[in-house]
């Protein structure tokens, strides 16, 4: 069926270029004076090539190249895949534009029969991370998540959302936590021979800013904050995992090999990419064909991009932390 589809497009290709031919030649080389016959012959030329690239889409509209959507997800998940912190992160899509890729599969992309996502992350932001996952639940069709280096946390929150986990057996896998996090500089300030002072309303406006340091009721309150998130972190993903919420706290948070995080009921099954795609032919009765999304970025967007991920690899590692726009306390997986 594939091959008979490749024939069709190209088919489809070929016509559509030799319709455009047959009308620039007329147009620009048998109507012109034979002074511009050159001038003609090149833009048949041009004609022609921009012929076969629209005809080909035209083709690939028609017989579709694809039946499964990938998405990835990859470093840390914020809003708009700026990072946070003082590593910047390597300029990959945020998280608005995996849950937009998501839905385009879904409700536009009549050809997309099943959602891959592709998840290398230590996790991130906490809305952020529910927003895509709640796309990928919503997915209409076998969803598949499958994690290469680091599915930790956030990552582990949206793979929750799927159908199937998979990941490779020295994949790090877990981390189901919620961290708070503030930067103490009321000590620095105080030797230097400066003091900070704000006007603000209510109790605990000022609860977590760094310039002071915490009361008992404030770290109180915080922590409560970051127990209510790590509630709702575990029966969210035992709801989704459909695993027991106990089972969960019982991991402490910790990050587990993806050999053991499968003998656990973390991870369902573990294998490579091509064992993905021969998953995808058991769900769609039919050869998988992938195609990885990506949102469009202008050329100067993929040369920072590039620069970003240089920056990244020399100093950010592993882990890495997530702010909020206040930057005065923060809460992330």
């Amino acid at each position: 069926m594939r091959g008979l589809d490749t024939v069709g497009r190209l088919g489809i290709a070929l016509v559509v270029a030799a319709v455009v031919a047959a009308a620039a030649w007329t147009l620009f080389v048998e109507l012109p004076a034979s002074g511009a016959e050159l001038l003609g012959v090149l833009l048949v030329l041009a004609a022609v090539v921009g012929a076969l690239r629209g005809g080909g889409s035209i083709g690939r509209s028609v017989f579709p190249t694809y039946n499964a959507a990938e998405v990835a997800v990859e470093g840390p998940i914020t809003r708009d895949g700026g990072g946070g912190g003082p590593i910047p992160s390597p300029g990959s899509p945020g998280a608005d534009d995996v849950v937009e890729l998501i839905e385009r599969a879904d409700d536009d992309d009549d050809d997309a029969e099943a959602l891959v996502l592709k998840l290398n992350t230590p996790g991130g932001a906490v809305v952020p991370s529910d927003d895509i996952r709640l796309a990928a639940k919503a997915f209409d069709g076998p969803t598949v998540a499958y994690t290469t280096d680091v599915c930790a946390s956030g990552g582990y929150w949206i793979a929750s959302g799927c159908d199937e986990l998979w990941a490779r057996e020295g994949s790090v896998v877990g981390s189901i936590g919620v961290r708070g996090s503030r930067i103490t500089a009321a000590e620095s300030l105080e030797k230097v021979g400066l003091e900070y002072e704000q006007l603000s309303a209510g109790e605990y406006k000022e609860a977590g800013v760094p310039f002071s340091d915490l009361e008992a009721d404030e770290r109180e309150y915080l922590q409560g904050i970051v127990d209510d998130y790590y509630d709702q972190f575990v029966e969210t993903v035992a709801e989704g995992r459909n695993t027991d919420a106990e089972s969960l706290r019982e991991t402490e948070a910790k990050v587990f090999l993806g050999q053991t995080a499968a003998e656990m009921g973390l991870v369902d099954h573990l294998g490579t990419r091509e064992d993905v795609e021969a998953r995808l032919e058991e769900l769609l009765g039919t050869e998988a064909e992938l195609e990885e999304l990506e949102p469009a970025r202008s050329v100067a967007d993929r040369l920072r991009g590039g620069a970003e991920r240089i920056a990244y690899a020399f100093g950010a590692g592993i882990a890495a932390r997530f702010s909020d726009p206040g930057s005065e306390f923060r809460f992330r997986f």
